[in-house]
């Protein structure tokens, strides 16, 4: 018998408390790192969209950032941010800007004209014409980048134990180094699960917050020919 298979409940039993603490790490720093991004992310997006000439540099910076090789990066911040999760937010936070601010100047664009047309006839102002028909309107393409930032940030955070705070990847480390194929295949399935269940949460709740969208889908498939037939 394989001693040291790959997936192993003893393992599990005996460190059970190590492997949930790590998973509440990762879990922390995506949620944190997300929520960071979209606070810069939408700001940056409406000003661009108010600003054309603005929208090239922005994307220009965020877009750069994106293609720092992640190891590269952390290796960058530590000298001045320190060893620890401070570094590895800044990071995270980087790589998750381009997806959120570029998804988002899609869906601010992509509002039909008519529609913000009509808001401005009866009177909205431009604050009101923002947060009542603009951004809802764009909450679909919003959404698709925070669900895609979402799970790459969870593969990312792994990518911390550069600097000492990697999350899951705390223990992906320790497996390759000891060859311990349970450790290794434990994290790097929890790192899975975790990101199908961020992902799925995200679109519920998106599903709550647009119910707009349902109504829209039933319409069009109660007038769709094969529904009438």
């Amino acid at each position: 018998m394989d001693d040291n298979p790959w997936l192993s409940l003893d393992y599990l039993r005996r460190s059970g408390d190590e492997v949930l603490d790590h998973l509440l790490i990762h879990v922390s720093l995506t949620l944190q790192a997300v929520a960071i991004a979209l606070a810069i992310a939408l700001p940056l997006a409406i000003l661009a969209r108010r600003l054309p000439r603005l929208s090239g540099p922005i994307l220009g910076v965020t877009g750069v950032l994106y293609t720092i090789p992640s190891l590269a990066l952390f290796a960058l911040l530590a000298p001045y941010t320190g060893i620890g999760r401070t570094t590895v937010l800044i990071g995270l936070v980087a790589y998750a800007l381009l997806v959120l601010v570029r998804n988002t100047i899609v869906g601010l664009e992509g509002v039909d004209r008519d529609v913000v047309d009509a808001a401005r006839g009866l009177g909205y102002s431009r604050t009101r014409l923002l947060f009542t028909v603009e951004l809802p309107n764009a909450l679909p393409s919003i959404v698709a980048g925070l669900r895609l930032a979402t799970v790459t940030t969870v593969a990312l955070v792994t990518v911390g134990v550069v600097v000492g705070y990697g999350g899951l990847g705390q223990l992906m480390f320790r497996g390759l180094q000891s060859n311990y194929r349970a450790q290794i295949a434990t994290s790097s399935l929890l790192c899975i699960a975790l990101a199908l269940v961020l992902d799925v949460l995200i679109l519920l709740l998106a599903r709550w917050a647009m119910p707009w969208t349902r109504t829209r889908r039933r319409a069009s498939r109660a007038a769709s020919p094969e529904s009438a037939a």
